[in-house]
C-alpha cells in the first residue's frame, strides 16, 4: 500500500513522473468509483510493525517519564518534577529522528509528536507553577499567564518539530498551542471573561476552521502533504466549534426539552451540509453524541422510552451510511448550488474534469 506522501517522494526523487504520478491517482480513484479527493485519506497504518513500534515507544515514553521524576533539581518533595515532561520530549525528538525522519511511520510518528508537544507543555508549566509556588493560593491571572508562557514555549518547540520532521499533525499541535496561549492570555489581561470561556473557545475554533481552509484551499485535489495538514486542523477544529454550540444551548447539563432537541438536530444538518461543501466529516463526527442524545431524548418523550437508544442509532447509523455511499453525488449537488467564485474554492469534486465542466460552465 502506497501514501500519497510515499507518492510524492517518489517524484521528487525523479522515480516518477508528475505525469505518470497524476494518471495512477486517477487509475486507483476510477477503480474504486470514487474520487480521491473525496476520501479524505490519511496514512496512520502500514503494517503491524506501525503498532509494534508505537506500543514500544509508549512503553519507552513511560520509563523515560518516571525516571525524570526522580531528577529533583530545585523541585521539593512531594510534587512533581518538571523532568517527566522534558525526559518524554527529549525521548520523543530522539526517536523520532530515526522511525519519523529516516522510517516515516505514521503512527509512530503521530504518537512522537504528540509526545513531544505534550511533555513540554507539562515541564514548562509544572517548572513555572513551582517557581511561582501557585499551590499557595496565587491569583487566578498568575495561573493563566504560567499557561500562557507554556503554551508559547510549546508552539516554539512544536515549530522547530516541523521544521526538521515535517509531520502533518504538527501544525495542529502547535495550532492548539497557540489558541491556548491566545485564551490564557485573554483570561489574565481580563479574569471576569472567564465566565464566557465557550463563547471563547468557539471563537478559537472558526479562527482554526478557517486556517483549516486556508490549507485545504492550496490543494484543492488533496494530492500533497498540505490537505494531511488540513485534515488535521479540522480535526482540531471541529470539537472547538461543536462543543461550544451545544454547550451554550444547556446540552452538557443534560437538557433535552423537545424544542432544544429539535434545534440540535436542525443544528446537525446544517453542519452536515457543510461537512459537504468543504468534504470534510470531522463536524459531523464531533457533532454526532449530541444529535444521538437529542434524537434519542425527542423518541423517548413521543412514549417509546424502550426504543429510545436503539431506534435512534439505527435512524442515524443508517442515514451517515447512506450519505457515506452517496457522498460524492452529494456533494456535487450542493457544491453545484453553490455561487461560482466559491466553489471553485472548495475541493473538486471529480478530479477527472475541470473546475468549470464541473459547474456546468464551459472551458472557452
Amino acid at each position: 500500500m502506497y501514501s500519497e506522501s510515499d507518492i510524492d517522494a517518489a517524484v521528487e526523487a525523479g522515480a516518477l513522473s508528475r505525469e505518470a504520478a497524476a494518471a495512477f491517482r486517477a487509475h486507483v480513484a476510477g477503480a474504486r468509483a470514487i474520487p480521491a479527493v473525496d476520501e479524505e485519506s490519511f496514512r496512520l497504518l502500514t503494517g503491524f510493525n506501525d503498532i509494534f513500534v508505537s506500543i514500544a515507544a509508549v512503553l519507552m515514553l513511560v520509563a523515560m517519564g518516571w525516571l525524570g521524576n526522580m531528577i529533583r533539581l530545585f523541585v521539593p518533595e512531594p510534587g512533581p518534577s518538571p523532568f517527566i515532561g522534558f525526559a518524554i520530549a527529549a525521548a520523543s525528538w530522539g526517536l523520532a529522528e530515526y522511525f519519523t525522519r529516516e522510517r516515516r511511520m505514521a503512527l509512530p510518528s503521530i504518537i512522537l509528536l504528540l509526545a513531544f508537544a505534550g511533555g513540554l507543555f507539562a515541564g514548562f508549566a509544572i517548572l513555572l507553577g513551582t517557581i511561582f509556588d501557585v499551590d499557595n493560593g496565587q491569583p487566578e491571572r498568575l495561573v493563566a499567564m504560567i499557561v500562557a508562557t507554556a503554551a508559547a514555549l510549546t508552539a516554539g518547540g512544536v515549530w522547530l518539530h516541523w521544521r526538521r520532521f515535517q509531520v502533518p499533525i504538527t501544525v495542529a499541535a502547535g495550532t492548539a498551542a497557540m489558541a491556548a496561549l491566545s485564551l490564557a492570555l485573554v483570561v489574565a489581561a481580563v479574569p471576569a471573561i472567564g465566565g464566557h470561556l465557550f463563547k471563547l473557545l468557539l471563537i478559537a475554533g472558526l479562527a482554526v476552521f478557517a486556517l483549516a481552509m486556508w490549507w485545504d484551499i492550496s490543494d484543492r485535489t488533496r494530492t500533497t502533504r498540505r490537505s494531511d495538514v488540513a485534515f488535521w486542523l479540522h480535526l482540531l477544529a471541529a470539537p472547538m466549534i461543536v462543543h461550544p454550540i451545544f454547550a451554550m444551548m444547556g446540552m452538557l447539563s443534560g437538557s433535552a426539552a423537545p424544542a432544544k432537541a429539535a434545534f440540535v438536530i436542525l443544528i446537525y444538518i446544517a453542519l452536515g451540509i457543510i461537512a459537504l461543501a468543504i468534504d470534510r466529516r470531522a463536524l459531523m463526527v464531533s457533532a454526532l453524541a449530541y444529535v444521538l442524545y437529542a434524537l434519542s431524548s425527542l423518541i423517548e418523550q413521543s412514549g417509546a422510552v424502550d426504543l429510545g437508544f436503539g431506534l435512534t442509532a439505527l435512524i442515524i447509523g443508517s442515514a451517515l451510511l447512506l450519505l457515506s455511499a452517496f457522498w460524492t453525488v452529494a456533494r456535487r449537488h450542493i457544491v453545484g448550488l453553490l455561487p461560482e467564485d466559491i466553489a471553485l474554492r472548495l475541493p473538486v469534486v471529480d478530479p477527472s474534469r475541470r473546475p468549470l465542466d464541473r459547474l456546468g460552465g464551459s472551458s472557452g
